[in-house]
């Protein structure tokens, strides 16, 4: 799988990754669109796996203050699932957090995917909360000891 990267919202990827975000979180999940597509992604950076050139997987990635980025809107196409394509994409992130200094990773995980980003090395914290309709759990991944 290749993995491209791009910041905002003029470009190639950014319009694949809404394309699987479109196809996860509102035809799938009901995720209203005026929820899903927020009006903040040209404030943020888009990554999209891709197998043989088809965009599959896909997150973006909010900075935040104090050394920290918060993934989001973490999906793959359901033709796609179950063959390591978002576990390879998040890896990416956390390989690129590292090269950047970031100090920690955020991100708030639908309960059915608590595993997954466990097995990656995420840590959850807190008390479920709901979000569009759907439980998540925060989750922390330490990428320095800062």
């Amino acid at each position: 799988m290749e993995c491209r990267m791009a910041w905002g919202t003029q470009n190639p990827c950014y319009q694949d990754a809404v394309g699987i975000r479109r196809q996860v979180f509102i035809d799938e999940q009901g995720i209203d669109p005026h929820d899903e597509l927020d009006g903040t992604d040209e404030d943020k950076m888009h990554y999209v796996g891709y197998v043989n050139d088809q965009p599959v997987t896909t997150a973006r990635i909010d900075m935040l203050a104090g050394n920290r980025v918060k993934i989001q809107r973490v999906a793959t196409v359901a033709s796609a699932r179950h063959r390591g394509y978002a576990g390879t994409l998040i890896k990416q992130i956390i390989a690129d957090a590292r090269r950047s200094d970031v100090a920690r990773i955020e991100l708030d995980a639908q309960l059915t995917a608590l595993a997954f980003y466990q097995e990656l090395g995420f840590v959850a914290i807190g008390e479920p909360f709901e979000e569009a309709g759907i439980q998540h759990k925060t989750m922390r991944y330490q990428v320095t000891n800062a």
